[in-house]
């Protein structure tokens, strides 16, 4: 029943996006920066960084919820490390948005599953990056697989577990190994292309986009199958899309800025609770330069909603230019 209310309330918020583009769709929200791991190709931890605190994480979470947003997905760093995670869920939901977070899953127990389940939480990520342990990536099938058993068992929530592929991935096969222990769990399977510093793709080899292409097939229960992006990055081509990043979909730091993305720190750089329905509007017309060769796929896909609209005719404010510059819209 819980899966049934949460795909119908997915199903209406979809419906309200391509309705009206006035409000955020999706919000990535870190509650903690730090992370128990190091994984070579990560750059969106630290080891030094405190919890957010609640107080401050709810005051964040209201000003979403009065801005009209669909979906927030709490990530990292490593939220589970955050000691009030459970409440900052049962906010979102109090706000009456969809509650998801992206883990490395390595605090993840019997019990901290069913207080995940008591708090409301509505969809899990976890990405595991091969199958045993190397330098690169401690993110394992051989570490986690134990972790996966249990919320198969346990967890009332949804659960999707994304393979890598790509630079650092020394042994592509792992991808195809985890989807399909993905899929035996009763879970939905996507495949990321891991990015550069920056998030630009890196096309894959002959052999990674078979497997690639072998997965994709392996997620169509999820909305991961609106995705057809994603075959442009595997083979290193451009993509033709309008990316609504800054409007339609937000990023907001442990220090309350909001990003364009996780790999766009800095643009537009503006405190949560200053960033107006104007400045949104503004970043919906605004054309992204790294936006052809970009392989953030939650990104992408909140873009689907908006291909079709409006042309992006504004230039990028530079960062930290002053917040007047942001609501100079086109006219």
């Amino acid at each position: 029943m819980r899966f049934y209310r949460t795909r119908a309330r997915e199903v209406w918020r979809i419906g309200k996006a391509l309705l009206s583009t006035r409000h955020p769709f999706l919000v990535h929200i870190i509650p903690m920066r730090r992370c128990n791991l190091d994984c070579g190709y990560c750059n969106e931890y630290d080891d030094v960084s405190k919890p957010v605190p609640l107080e401050e994480m709810k005051r964040r979470l209201d000003t979403l919820a009065d801005m009209g947003t669909s979906i927030i997905t709490i990530s990292g760093g490593e939220p589970l490390l955050h000691p009030e995670i459970d409440e900052v869920i049962r906010h979102i939901r109090r706000r009456g948005m969809i509650a998801g977070m992206i883990t490395n899953g390595f605090f993840l127990n019997k019990e901290r599953i069913e207080r995940l389940n008591e708090a409301g939480l509505e969809h899990l990520q976890i990405s595991i990056d091969n199958a045993v342990p190397d330098e690169v990536s401690k993110k394992s099938l051989k570490t986690l697989d134990g972790r996966l058993a249990m919320l198969s068992e346990f967890a009332v929530f949804q659960v999707n577990i994304n393979s890598v592929l790509g630079s650092g991935v020394k042994n592509p096969q792992d991808a195809l190994t985890i989807a399909h222990r993905a899929v035996e769990l009763g879970f939905t399977s996507t495949v990321g292309i891991i990015h550069d510093h920056s998030g630009q793709l890196k096309p894959l080899g002959d052999r990674e986009q078979e497997i690639f292409e072998t997965i994709m097939t392996l997620g169509k229960r999820s909305y991961s199958r609106f995705n057809q992006f994603q075959h442009n990055v595997a083979r290193g081509r451009e993509h033709d899309w309008k990316c609504r990043a800054g409007s339609r979909y937000l990023y907001i730091c442990e220090d309350g800025l909001v990003h364009w993305c996780s790999q766009q720190r800095g643009y537009p750089g503006i405190p949560l609770a200053e960033y107006t329905a104007k400045m949104r509007h503004r970043e919906y017309l605004t054309h992204k330069g790294c936006a052809p060769r970009c392989t953030v796929s939650c990104v992408q896909q909140v873009g689907i909603l908006d291909n079709w609209r409006t042309p992006q005719t504004l230039e990028p404010v530079p960062a930290g230019a002053p917040k007047a510059q942001l609501i100079q819209i086109a006219k």
